[in-house]
């Protein structure tokens, strides 16, 4: 219960803000261009109380789920009497600009966020900015069907020359299902592959079926497992199970799976010291493997200076909004499942987890990439968008003269019932992906 009273409640915290900052861009750029701006509420339905300024209603409304901005003459399908504090009296440039106002302060929020928080806390797995050299091949896996093996290191996929895990990471899981062409060096010899990712997970992202090459450093134990009575610590590196290197966890998994219940000796550095500790795997009654119980996921953490956390985060932001463009491309295309996007459900999932993290980061991350999906959804060309009206003016700025109004009526009809099914088929998944024992019973 508890919760889902922290999805809820950060969801409406996360998704208000998030719309808040939207319309009050809208809104800045109505006041500054003199359209007349008739209601600022910060709610929907009812009005609570509020305040008037001017000509504008500054309220509080009864359903905390975002806001909205009311400009005099804004709709479209309504007739306009020539006043010229109407939306529709004043230029198209100045049109223009009001509709990208509020995709444009989503995306200034997810810049300025980021910033602030990678000058508090820039974390990412240390593996991430390192040249792209497979750490171990999971057996019977994409990558091991592809020919690939423990220590190629790829030098190409498709357009990217000498890539990051950074810059692989997303290709493979926005292709599942779908060939991808790489090269790999394997010592001296540059080899040509391809690999085709398999969809798995409710998500249906591609998964390659490799482990990029990091160290094997342990970052948390398990009470009462053979690990930490053994004498292992936090920070310990293994390098070697029974004399034989080691540098990944399915890479150790497999060896105890070998050796099951007989006692290992693990090499490992701790301090710049190299140690030998033996410690006996155990099989757990819930478990299907012999485990040590330790987690290795090591993070880089640093704090960046101002100048390093924007251009980090302004690059960041750049990268994701293309991932996003793509994955949209591929859907499509029908190259990817829509279950790959996430409804206000998962959104509420995902705040709740990150609202009941340490600290504030965790949340601020997750408000940038909100604000920044928002931003690019609402520029996307469909009427009742931002993007749409902002496509409409710029047809009729080239054609020099406004499309009829019957034209528009039936353009916003027909986007109005598209966002609709689609809004339905989202929410549908979500529901799907929360309760998979009813996704099952639907099949």
């Amino acid at each position: 219960m508890e919760a889902v009273l922290y999805s809820v409640v950060s969801v409406i915290v996360v998704l208000g803000i998030m719309i808040v900052v939207h319309e009050f861009g809208h809104f800045a750029a109505a006041k500054l261009l003199g359209v007349r701006v008739e209601v600022f509420s910060v709610g929907f339905g009812k009005r609570l109380f509020g305040f008037r300024r001017g000509e504008t209603d500054y309220r509080i409304s009864a359903l905390p789920l975002g806001g909205y901005v009311k400009m005099t003459g804004e709709n479209p399908m309504e007739s306009h009497t020539g006043d010229p504090g109407e939306f529709m009296s004043h230029p198209r440039w100045q049109r223009f600009i009001i509709a990208l106002a509020g995709p444009a302060m989503n995306i200034l929020l997810a810049v300025a966020l980021l910033t602030g928080v990678f000058m508090v806390r820039y974390e990412h797995p240390v593996y991430l900015d390192q040249p792209a050299v497979i750490g171990w091949v999971l057996e019977n896996s994409a990558a091991e069907k592809a020919g690939l093996q423990q220590g190629d290191r790829i030098t190409r996929i498709g357009d990217t020359s000498n890539p990051t895990w950074e810059q692989v990471d997303p290709k493979v899981l926005l292709s599942p299902n779908q060939p991808i062409e790489l090269t790999v060096k394997r010592g001296n010899q540059y080899l040509d592959k391809t690999i085709v990712p398999e969809a798995t997970g409710p998500e249906q992202f591609g998964n390659p079926g490799w482990v990029p090459l990091q160290p094997l450093t342990i970052t948390a134990l398990e009470p009462g497992m053979p690990a930490e009575a053994a004498g292992l610590q936090i920070g310990d590196e293994i390098v070697a199970i029974n004399n034989e290197s080691v540098r990944s966890t399915p890479a150790l998994l497999r060896h105890l799976q070998e050796t099951k219940n007989q006692p290992v000796t693990l090499t490992l550095l701790r301090n710049g010291q190299q140690l030998n500790i033996t410690v006996t795997p155990v099989l757990k009654p819930d478990a299907k493997e012999y485990r040590l119980g330790f987690t290795s996921d090591p993070q880089h953490i640093e704090k960046l200076g101002f100048a390093a956390a924007l251009s980090k985060s302004v690059e960041q932001n750049k990268r994701y909004s293309f991932l996003i463009l793509e994955l949209v491309q591929k859907m499509v295309e029908r190259k990817v499942s829509v279950k790959q996007m996430e409804g206000p459900i998962g959104i509420a999932r995902a705040s709740g987890q990150a609202a009941r993290q340490k600290g504030w980061t965790p949340l601020l991350g997750l408000m940038a990439a909100i604000s920044l999906n928002l931003g690019i959804f609402n520029l996307f060309p469909i009427p009742i968008l931002d993007g749409g009206l902002i496509m409409l003016l710029l047809i009729e700025s080239i054609m020099r003269r406004d499309i009829s109004q019957r034209i528009k009526e039936r353009l916003y009809q027909a986007a109005f019932v598209c966002l609709i099914l689609f809004a339905g088929m989202v929410i549908f998944n979500d529901v799907m992906k929360a309760l998979p024992g009813l996704a099952q019973h639907i099949q």
